[in-house]
């Protein structure tokens, strides 16, 4: 069965969706970078990596079904931060924004008894609850652990710690 004009259009704006998250990370990397929180910048480069490789993973599963992606323009992340909890919360309402963008995709291959799309999508579903999850985690150590200064260097230490491991497979 052929993808349809719906979940086409969908999944190839999700692409777009993707790669802005991306460039939206960049930009906190970039504030942490500056206040010299390398591990925080840390977390957020490789969060950008994540989102690109699931903008290719889409992209992927469009080509395998016959169907050429196009690319659209990516939006200026137009964030600015004074304190090193509010790219914390941006990336907590960022990814509740791309949880709901992912369910539309399924709504969209659900009304037209997509099922391959559903069930490529279900990775996806479950990865925005762990990314959600990470990012009220991140919130809550900040307001617990991040106005002390070592509770604060210790925090940037351990997501220093983080390694990016790249996504080996499709999601199917």
């Amino acid at each position: 069965m052929a993808l349809t004009e719906q979940v086409t259009s969908v999944l190839n704006d999700q692409i777009n969706k993707e790669l802005y998250s991306s460039y939206l990370y960049l930009t906190f990397a970039d504030y942490y970078e500056d206040r010299g929180l390398k591990g925080f910048a840390n977390w957020y480069e490789i969060q950008a990596k994540e989102e690109l490789d699931h903008a290719l993973t889409i992209r992927r599963y469009l080509l395998d079904n016959d169907f050429t992606p196009t690319m659209e323009a990516i939006a200026k992340p137009d964030k600015t931060f004074s304190s090193d909890l509010e790219p914390l919360e941006a990336g907590l309402e960022h990814e509740e924004y791309v949880t709901s963008l992912i369910h539309h995709c399924y709504e969209v291959a659900h009304e037209v008894h997509d099922v391959r799309t559903m069930k490529f999508l279900d990775w996806f579903v479950s990865e925005q609850g762990e990314e959600e999850t990470n990012a009220r985690d991140m919130i809550t150590n900040m307001k617990l652990f991040g106005c002390d200064p070592k509770g604060l260097y210790d925090l940037d230490r351990e997501y220093q710690a983080r390694t990016y491991v790249q996504q080996t497979a499709l999601p199917m």
